[in-house]
């Protein structure tokens, strides 16, 4: 029985946890009846309770004496001990994601994810760094720490189709994170009928999720840790007088913050020009704060807490230099034959023709005939062999269903009208198909729509059409026959005559040739492998690349010094890496001033380290190719003046203008003066230095300029956490015993390399069972290692890295704290080689978390090494004081019986553990040390670990 009276601070008592003893923090009475009591158990789990009278029979004060019993194996405490100083590797290390990571981050991403995102709890942040700033790799280690720091779990990634499989490849070659794209097959076949659910790491298309009502429902009925939105300047929202227009991807942007806790939006061009559009976009963050519509001059609203964006010509290496060289653009004119003019003006004229009689139909059908028309048109311009096959194609799909209307009417004996053909997939918006759909898809669709979407309502119509496809078809053979192609030509004297070509060896440089049509693919490979004399010298990717074969033609075009030119259509443009290149020739221009700037990124990135050159080939002589030649000129006339970040804006400065509408205009109405006085004017004004400068300036909102003082600082940042982190020595010191003892075979191969030959079934089995990873565990690794520098050799496998994130670790670290953990409350004797004085100490190793009352979530967490001597003095240990202790022979624990016996050892220790005393409080561990009697050799006695 215990008296209330008699409960204070740092009792230890037992009854309020069934038999388990805990330690009073706080007794506060409440009146003379009462009293309400805050303690720890020993697992260091905090509880309150209130006592009344009633309660003092079932209480008691502990006995005195110790919880330890310094009798575990001294190996098997250290393995167990490692185990969870492995397990907790975060805590020491304060950029462990950058050391586990396959990548070097540079200053600006450094700075992000430490600096500008992890501090923020919960983040609702827009990350706005120019195009090619690396904010895939950005995004990659904050998911890694979050992870690492057990801060999410669920993390859904949002990005147009495009980039999904960008994403998954990224995240698992560069970070070891596996990700599943959703698709509607696998909701079908989920279990649970919700795929949402089943999943924790998901990737999803923007538009598959905006425009589908049960995705939408099954995904408000999930939650996640982290969501992140790329190219989230999509999800807008307009006004439309006082109204707001929210459309279908703005609302899915409020659903999405609305299941998550951290949600990040990634966009390089996050305004439009409107500051009223803008804050709506900015209320999917936070939609107290920016209610309501902007009014000039009255609302004023500090965004730097929620938004960074950095300017590429402004980004620095740790050395101090520019991250990215000078890019530079030429036009290489041409001027057609008089075959391919004559067939340019009777191909323009059909196009013109059918596009008059598309204007009678109705809106969907209007569209997508006019799509199949402008496709023509540019595949005219693309290469002769690009129209030719276009247009065979076109007559024979026409044919076919020539054919079958007239089976139709003579079954049905109905009037002489076509019935309604079917394209499959068409989009809402066809002008942003090439955007929504994945790259091997649109060049299929396109095709598709190309070949027979037809403005002719009846049969004698479709008649008349193919009569004049057969024409033209004729006259696209005779060119292609003729071999008089002036484009190619063109393209072959820059090949072979154009001094940035070659090295100053003499040797061919690399080279990346973008051209928009499959037919001319194929057309330009059989030119240039017969020009260059190799057929291995060129290596393509286009839309029905797939994934394995593309990843090996850009290995190849990276690695291989026979291989020099790189064949692509815009399947290439989003989501390739090539800076291994510095040259790009734009063999057809993009109706899109975006897909110019993509394309360009692919070369003027990260890792570039030369001047890059862009030559564009224009037939100025043809209608889109004036408006080409216009635009071109004029933005060499303002890289002059803004220098090269013009090219990063270059979609921006069109935002209000279509490229595409103004092309159409020129092929329709091109030989009208007004019409080329009113083109002119319109570049005019999209390129206007004026107009340009205000979009830099916009987007300098909350614009950031990393100067040496601030880089030097996150140098030095990364340096004291690279001397904090867990060094790879440890982790292959711990990694190679805990395996050894689990029964795994492990054999050396390279330098700092090894060959796993045999994972145990118990090690793949709680891999299963603890889930931590979606990257299961092997059977086998062909090859392992413990340093980043070590994972690639020049013609060796690649080696998986071994950190404390990577799943066999986590499995082997959770076996070991299973099979070590009751072992870790029961202390150990072991003795400092390095020590000559005979006084013990003892060692505690102490756990300090800050918990959510709500959800148990560590706010704050750390390890700390603190020694208790014999006067009951307390001291910080160091970092990781148990790694140079060895444990003491069995025949020795007879040497030590009265020092283990010593009243001193009863003493309340783990209390003052915890007392404070004049150490950095920053530090992760408590230590205390024990001397040996009949040696000169210091004893320690280990105090498992603790809970504060």
């Amino acid at each position: 029985m215990l008296k209330l009276e008699d409960i204070k601070k740092d009792s230890q008592i037992r009854g309020l946890e069934g038999s388990k003893i805990v330690r009073i923090v706080h007794a506060e009475p409440i009146g003379s009846e009462a009293i309400n009591v805050f303690y720890v158990d020993q697992e260091g789990k905090p509880g309150t309770q209130s006592l009344f009278r009633t309660d003092e029979l079932r209480l008691e004060l502990a006995k005195a004496g110790r919880p330890w019993g310094f009798d575990a194996p001294g190996q098997e405490f250290k393995l167990g001990l490692e185990a969870y100083r492995i397990h907790l590797a975060h805590l020491f290390d304060p950029m462990m994601a950058v050391h586990s990571s396959n990548v070097d981050p540079l200053p600006h991403q450094i700075s992000a994810v430490y600096e500008s995102m992890l501090p923020r709890q919960p983040l609702r942040f827009v990350l706005a760094d120019d195009p090619g700033a690396g904010k895939t790799i950005m995004a990659g280690l904050y998911i890694r720490e979050l992870i690492m720091r057990a801060d999410a779990k669920r993390i859904l990634i949002v990005s147009p189709g495009s980039l999904t499989e960008q994403w998954q490849d990224e995240l698992l070659e560069k970070f070891g994170l596996t990700f599943e794209i959703l698709s509607r097959e696998k909701q079908e076949q989920c279990p649970s009928g919700n795929y949402f659910e089943a999943q924790n790491q998901l990737i999803a298309r923007l538009d598959q999720l905006s425009r589908n009502e049960d995705f939408q429902e099954k995904l408000l009925n999930s939650d996640w840790d982290l969501i992140i939105v790329d190219e989230a300047h999509k999800m807008s929202a307009h006004y439309f007088g006082s109204k707001v227009n929210e459309t279908g991807r703005f609302k899915l942007g409020k659903l999405l913050g609305s299941i998550t806790r951290h949600y990040l939006l990634m966009t390089a061009t996050p305004h439009n020009g409107k500051e009223e559009d803008f804050q709506l976009f900015l209320s999917l963050l936070d939609g107290d704060r920016f209610y309501g519509k902007f009014r000039e001059g009255v609302h004023k609203v500090d965004i730097s807490d929620m938004m960074r964006r950095m300017v590429k010509e402004d980004l620095l290496k740790f050395d101090g230099t520019p991250l990215f060289p000078e890019r530079k653009a030429y036009t290489a004119n041409y001027e057609l034959s008089p075959l391919e003019a004559a067939l340019y003006s009777e191909v323009t004229d059909y196009v013109r023709n059918e596009m008059n009689r598309a204007d009678n139909l109705d809106g969907k059908r209007k569209g997508t005939v006019g799509f199949a028309l402008t496709q023509l048109q540019r595949r005219l311009a693309s290469s002769p062999e690009a129209i030719y096959q276009s247009i065979k194609r076109r007559r024979k799909r026409l044919e076919n269903r020539l054919e079958e209307e007239k089976l139709v009417q003579r079954g049905h004996k109905v009037a002489e009208t076509l019935g309604k053909y079917n394209v499959k997939d068409v989009p809402k918006n066809i002008d942003e198909a090439e955007d929504e759909m994945l790259a091997g898809e649109y060049e299929s669709w396109a095709d598709d729509v190309v070949d027979q979407a037809t403005a002719a309502q009846t049969i004698d119509e479709l008649h008349a059409e193919i009569i004049i496809l057969k024409d033209l078809e004729a006259k696209a053979r005779n060119v292609v026959q003729s071999g008089n192609d002036k484009k190619w030509e063109e393209l072959s004297t820059l090949l072979q005559d154009t001094p940035e070509m070659f090295t100053p060896a003499g040797s061919r440089r690399k080279l990346i040739i973008f051209t928009e049509h499959r037919d001319t693919l194929k057309y330009l490979l059989d030119r240039i492998t017969g020009l260059l004399g190799k057929q291995e010298a060129v290596v393509t990717i286009h839309g029905g690349t797939n994934r394995d074969e593309r990843r090996k033609n850009q290995e190849e075009f990276r690695n291989n010094p026979d291989i020099t030119v790189l064949l692509a259509t815009d399947a290439a443009g989003e989501g390739v890496n090539l800076q291994n290149a510095n040259l790009m020739v734009n063999y057809d221009l993009p109706w899109n001033p975006n897909r110019l700037e993509q394309r360009f990124g692919r070369i003027h990135r990260i890792g570039q380290t030369e001047v890059c050159h862009l030559w564009n080939i224009v037939a100025n002589e043809t209608r889109e190719g004036a408006v080409f030649q216009k635009l071109l000129d004029k933005l060499e006339i303002e890289r002059a003046a803004l220098g090269g970040r013009v090219f990063d804006i270059l979609g921006e400065a069109f935002d209000n203008i279509s490229l595409k509408d103004l092309l159409i205009d020129a092929i329709r109405y091109g030989e009208r003066s007004d019409v080329k006085a009113r083109l002119d004017q319109v570049i005019e004004g999209a390129l206007d230095t004026e107009h340009l400068k205000e979009i830099l300036k916009r987007n300098a909102l909350v614009e950031e300029h990393m100067g040496l003082e601030q880089l030097y600082a996150v140098k030095e940042d990364m340096e004291k956490a690279e001397a904090r982190k867990l060094q790879p020595y440890f982790i292959r010191a711990f990694f190679t015993e805990a395996f050894k003892t689990l029964g795994g075979e492990m054999r050396n191969r390279e330098s700092g390399r090894y060959e796993i030959t045999h994972v145990p079934a118990c090690i793949r089995e709680r891999d299963r069972v603890i889930g931590e990873t979606r990257t299961p565990v092997l059977k086998k690794y062909e090859r392992i290692c413990f340093e980043k520098q070590a994972i690639r050799q020049h013609g060796k496998p690649m080696a998986d890295l071994i950190h404390p994130g990577h799943p066999l670790m986590q499995a082997i670290t959770d076996l070991q704290l299973e099979a070590h953990r009751s072992k870790l409350k029961q202390g150990a004797v072991l003795v400092d080689p390095n020590d000559e004085g005979l006084e013990p100490k003892v060692l505690f190793m102490i756990d300090h978390s800050v918990r959510q009352a709500s959800d148990d979530r560590h706010v704050s967490r750390r390890l700390q090494f603190v020694e208790i001597d014999q006067q009951g003095l307390a001291s910080h240990a160091g970092w990781a004081p148990h790694l140079d202790l060895q444990p003491i022979d069995n025949a020795d624990h007879a040497l030590i019986t009265d020092i283990l016996a010593a009243p001193w050892l009863n003493n309340n220790l783990d209390s003052l553990a915890l007392s404070p005393m004049p150490v950095n409080n920053s530090c992760p561990c408590i230590t205390r040390k024990l001397k040996r009697v009949g040696s000169n050799k210091p004893t320690k006695y280990w105090q498992p670990s603790m809970n504060a």
